[in-house]
C-alpha cells in the first residue's frame, strides 16, 4: 500500500513520502525491505533508539512519536501515540479484516482459554467455520500456529484476522487480554459480542490497582456496536460481583449466563465428578436442555454456559449446542486429567491466581474420596500481592501442599516461596518446599493415596520454566505421566 495512502487522515504529521508499504513491524531485528517501521516506547526500551537499524534492514518509511528518530534521507509520520496510530495503520494495510468476520472478544481473569475454545468447537460444529486466537496457539481450519501473547501486538492481530478471513473463516474469536485493551493491541477490531468471564486479583504489577484492571477488561464493552455483521451483544457473567459494573459500561444488549438465580441463561441440576460436570440449561422462554461436559468444576459449568450463551446469540439449536460440547475431548492444561491407571486423580491445571486455585481445590474437594494434595508456586516479576493471597487458600482447601518454583524469572525462586509462605502460615496449611519442581511432583506422587486428588497447578500447558539466566524445557503434565508410570513398575 502507497505510504501516503495508508496515514492519509491519520492524527499527526507526514515528514516526506514514503513509497510503496510492503509489510509493518515494529521489532527492528524482524524489519524486511519494503516495511513501515513503528517506533514503540516499551517498558524496557524505547524503539526510537533502533530507527537506523530498521532503516539498515530496509525500512522504507517510519511511524514515531518523535521526529528526531526518523533517519536522514527517510519519511514518515509524527503521531502522539505510536501504539494506537500502529493499530490504526495495521487495520488499513491489512484491509479491515475484522469487518469480514463476526467477532468474539473474551475477557476476564480466568477462564477465557477455555470459553474460546468451546465456543469455537460449538460454532464449528454448527458448519460455521471459526478462527481462534490466544494464549495456546492460532486455529484456523485445520492450522495451529505458535503465539508469544494471550493477544498479539496489533500488526501481528490484524495479520491473524486478515488470514483467517482469506481463509474462509467466518466468525473469529480471541481471548483479549487487560495489557492488550491498554496497550491499543485491539484498538480497529470491530467486535461484534464482547463476553466478560469473571474479575479477580491478578496482573496488579501491571495495572496498579483493582480500578484500574477493571476499567481495562470494561473498555471491551464500551467499543461493542453494530457493524451489520451479525448479531451484537455483551455476554456477562452473572455469578461475578462486577456483572453489574459490566452491564453499565456498554451500549449494547445484555445476555447473562451463571449457576444463580436471575440469569438469563441458568444452570441447575449440577452435578460435579471427576469426569466433568452435568447440568441443564434453562433458556428465556422456558426451553430446557440437558448438558454433559467432560471437564470437571462447577467453574467449568460457568465456562460451557458461556459458550452456549454465544450459540444462543448466534440463533443455534440447544440440543445441537449440547451434542457438541459432549464431544469435546478438553482443553490442554485446563483441569487436565493425567491417568496411567493409578488409584488416585492426577490434575493439571493452568491457575495461577487465587482465585483460580480456589476453583481448583474447591472443584476436586467436590470428588475426592481422600486427601487433596497441590503442587504449586507463583510467577517471578508478577503481582507479587496474589503470593500470600494463594498461599492462604490453598492452606485452607488442601490437606498438604509442595511448594515450588513456577517462572521465577529474574527473583529467587526462595523468596517467592516464603511470600506464599506467609498465607499457607495464617491459614494453618500443611506443606513442604521443594524448590525443584520436577522433584516436587515426583514427591507428590509418592505421598499420594488411593481416593487422593493430586492438583499440580500454575503452569498448565507451557512447556518451559523461565530463570534469571535460562529457560529450560519443563511440561508439568510429562513429568507427571513419567513418574505414574514408573511408579506401576515392579
Amino acid at each position: 500500500m502507497d505510504f501516503e495512502q495508508l496515514v492519509a487522515g491519520m492524527a499527526g504529521d507526514v515528514v516526506g513520502g514514503g513509497g510503496d508499504i510492503t509489510g509493518i513491524q515494529y521489532d527492528s531485528r524482524q524489519v524486511e525491505p519494503g516495511d513501515l517501521f513503528c517506533a514503540i516506547p516499551g517498558f524496557h526500551t524505547d524503539g526510537h533508539l533502533f530507527c537506523e537499524e530498521a532503516a539498515r534492514r530496509g525500512a522504507r518509511a517510519f511511524l514515531v512519536e518523535r521526529a528526531a528518530a526518523i533517519p536522514a534521507g527517510f519519511g514518515g509520520v509524527v503521531v502522539p501515540d505510536a501504539r494506537q496510530a500502529m493499530a490504526e495503520v495495521a487495520s488499513r494495510f491489512y484491509g479491515n479484516p475484522s469487518r469480514r468476520l463476526w467477532t468474539i472478544g473474551v475477557t476476564g481473569t480466568n477462564g477465557k482459554t477455555t470459553v474460546t475454545h468451546l465456543i469455537r468447537a460449538i460454532l464449528e460444529a454448527h458448519d460455521i467455520p471459526c478462527g481462534l486466537t490466544g494464549t495456546l496457539h492460532t486455529l484456523i481450519a485445520s492450522e495451529s500456529f505458535k503465539v508469544t501473547r494471550t493477544t498479539p501486538e496489533s500488526p501481528d492481530l490484524q495479520r491473524i484476522l486478515r488470514h483467517m478471513a482469506d481463509r474462509g473463516m467466518r466468525t473469529a474469536v480471541m481471548e483479549v487480554s487487560s495489557h492488550a485493551l491498554v496497550l491499543a493491541r485491539v484498538d480497529h477490531v470491530a467486535y461484534d459480542v464482547g463476553l466478560f468471564t469473571n474479575l479477580t486479583q491478578d496482573h496488579l504489577d501491571f495495572h496498579k490497582d483493582f480500578e484500574h484492571y477493571f476499567n481495562a477488561k470494561a473498555l471491551l464493552f464500551e467499543r461493542l456496536q453494530d457493524h451489520g455483521k451479525g448479531p451484537v451483544a455483551a455476554i456477562i457473567n452473572h455469578d461475578d460481583p462486577y456483572a453489574e459494573a459490566v452491564r453499565q459500561r456498554t451500549r449494547v444488549a445484555v445476555l447473562t449466563y451463571g449457576l444463580m438465580d436471575g440469569a438469563d441463561i441458568r444452570a441447575s441440576s449440577v452435578q460435579i465428578g471427576s469426569q466433568g460436570v452435568r447440568f441443564v440449561a434453562e433458556f428465556p422462554g422456558g426451553r430446557r436442555q440437558a448438558v454433559e461436559f467432560g471437564m470437571p468444576g462447577r467453574f467449568n459449568v460457568s465456562n460451557a454456559l458461556a459458550a452456549i450463551a454465544v450459540g444462543y446469540v448466534r440463533g443455534l439449536d440447544p440440543g445441537s449446542m449440547a451434542e457438541a460440547l459432549a464431544r469435546y475431548p478438553g482443553v490442554p492444561g485446563r483441569m487436565e486429567r493425567i491417568d496411567e491407571g493409578q488409584a488416585f486423580t492426577v490434575v493439571v491445571d493452568y491457575a495461577h491466581s487465587p482465585d483460580g486455585l480456589e476453583n481448583a481445590l474447591k472443584t476436586a474437594r467436590e470428588f475426592a474420596i481422600g486427601e487433596i494434595g497441590v503442587v504449586f508456586g507463583a510467577g517471578g516479576d508478577r503481582d507479587r500481592g496474589k503470593r500470600a493471597l494463594m498461599g492462604e487458600v490453598a492452606g485452607r482447601l488442601s490437606d498438604w501442599a509442595i511448594l515450588t518454583a513456577d517462572n521465577p524469572r529474574s527473583e529467587d525462586p526462595l523468596d517467592i516461596i516464603r511470600q506464599i509462605e506467609e498465607g499457607m502460615r495464617a491459614s494453618g496449611g500443611h506443606w513442604h518446599v521443594e524448590l525443584d519442581r520436577e522433584r516436587a511432583i515426583r514427591h507428590a506422587i509418592a505421598r499420594a493415596r488411593p481416593g487422593d486428588v493430586l492438583l499440580i497447578v500454575g503452569k498448565g500447558h507451557e512447556t518451559y520454566q523461565i530463570y534469571r539466566d535460562r529457560t529450560i524445557y519443563f511440561d508439568d503434565r510429562e513429568i507427571a505421566r513419567q513418574n505414574l508410570r514408573e511408579n506401576k513398575r515392579p
